[in-house]
């Protein structure tokens, strides 16, 4: 599949739904919501800088998630509306591969939220977009983002011992991924 095929169905699936969540497009009326959790430190420990201001925030959504939004959706609930955290799918057209990324409101922990909306992706990944590998990759010192990936069937492909520099410190990483056929098997 050619890559402008690729983004033409991202554009047309840039509305999700779940059982509990919405997967909708991020814009600026996120700001709050995602300030939120963007400044609390525990929440952004492993996954980006913590914001300082609300006006971080809206820089943040302006310059990643509407500059370039296809694969890149907020998560609301159904229940209150409210927008919890945003997730990703990177494609890379060319070796029809994608990357999950995710961030989630600490108040919304531990609830299945998280691998209930990775799950939507998989689906938009491996059933529309025939990707053939999804990745997804965690800091060793967050297993909690691990065990999200297994949840969703990725198993561990490699741990890559002090792979990248963060917050000024070497950190080791774990790569999650799945394939198309063993997403098949694991949905049947």
């Amino acid at each position: 599949m050619e890559a402008s095929q690729l983004m033409l169905i991202l554009a047309e699936n840039n509305h999700l739904e779940t059982k509990r969540l919405y997967l909708r497009p991020v814009t600026l009326a996120d700001a709050a919501a995602m300030y939120e959790y963007a400044s609390d430190e525990e929440t952004t420990a492993y996954v980006f800088p913590r914001h300082q201001s609300l006006a971080e925030t809206r820089e943040a959504i302006a310059n990643f998630f509407m500059a370039a939004p296809l694969g890149k959706y907020a998560i609301e609930t159904k229940a209150e509306h409210k927008m919890i955290g945003t997730i990703d799918l990177r494609v890379e057209a060319e070796a029809l591969r994608g990357e999950l990324g995710y961030a989630l409101n600490k108040a919304y922990w531990g609830q299945g939220l998280m691998p209930e909306a990775a799950m939507a992706l998989l689906s938009l990944g491996f059933d529309s977009l025939q990707l053939l590998h999804i990745q997804a990759f965690h800091n060793l010192e967050n297993p909690k983002s691990g065990r999200v990936m297994e949840k969703i069937g990725m198993t561990k492909e490699a741990q890559l011992p002090l792979s990248r520099l963060w917050r000024g410190k070497p950190v080791g990483e774990a790569m999650y991924g799945i394939t198309r056929e063993d997403w098949l098997k694991h949905v049947l």
